[in-house]
């Protein structure tokens, strides 16, 4: 325990036990560094005109997006890193999923980033997404369908990662203040994979039911796109309503010490 006091804390009192960088840490961070290659704004040569270059830089709001929503994972795994500092065969092969899932992932992200932003800019920003005219729905859907299936995937395996620490809270000697971090590291995790599930749900729905809708319905293609947009409703919601908690407890505890 008096190795463990001696240990660097982060900005919400966790013990962080991942002092050194380990090996499969270096090669999740390469993993992402190198997905990011695939998302620069330029697809091909440089370019060569005035023209040119104002065409390419309209692709950099998509870059920022796909670019916040890949660090938002990274930085999720760094964190648990760093926390729990865990190298055994089971956060190995999350780890190593999570790669996998990153690599696929990242063309899909790219495109309904795209799509999603030039949407919503009336079409000044270039759409990169593909769709044949004749089958608009079906396209548009498979997409959404693997860009859930990305998404979902990558909220799970950090769901599953924090379960796994939180499993070990003995081991790793955790106060009460860290296993309720951890907790909410989970919850996090788990709404994330929740909505993605949701988004999966609409997206089969609409591509299954394409031959029964047609005028005004079609308003419903962009739907599993909108459920990744109530994130910003619950995820504010959950992380300021665990906060409080954590702060409660803490406060409530004899000195004022880890809750």
């Amino acid at each position: 325990m008096t190795d463990l006091e001696r240990l660097d804390r982060d900005g919400a009192g966790f013990r962080l036990r991942g002092e050194q960088v380990t090996r499969l840490e270096t090669f999740v961070d390469a993993a992402f560094a190198f997905s990011l290659t695939l998302l620069v704004i330029f697809t091909s040569d440089l370019p060569q005109t005035a023209a040119e270059l104002r065409e390419a830089l309209k692709k950099v709001p998509t870059f920022v997006a796909c670019f916040a929503v890949l660090m938002m994972f990274w930085a999720a795994h760094n964190r648990w890193s760093r926390r729990v500092g865990l190298e055994d065969a089971k956060s190995t092969v999350l780890s190593l999923a999570l790669v996998l899932v990153v690599m696929v992932y990242v063309y899909p992200l790219r495109m309904v980033s795209s799509s999603f932003l030039s949407l919503v800019t009336a079409g000044w920003l270039p759409n990169e997404l593909g769709i044949d005219a004749d089958h608009v729905m079906r396209d548009l859907q498979t997409t959404f369908i693997v860009y859930g299936l990305g998404f979902g995937l990558l909220a799970w395996l950090l769901w599953r990662l924090n379960a796994h620490a939180l499993r070990r809270a003995d081991a790793l000697a955790l106060d009460a203040n860290e296993r309720h971090l951890l907790r909410t590291e989970v919850g996090s995790h788990a709404i994330l994979a929740l909505v993605s599930l949701a988004s999966l749900a609409s997206a089969l729905m609409l591509y299954v039911l394409d031959p029964a809708l047609s005028g005004v319905v079609r308003v419903l293609a962009g739907l599993p796109m909108w459920c990744y947009a109530t994130l910003g409703i619950w995820m504010p919601w959950y992380h300021t309503h665990r906060e409080r908690q954590r702060l409660s407890r803490h406060a409530a505890a004899p000195g004022g010490g880890g809750a």
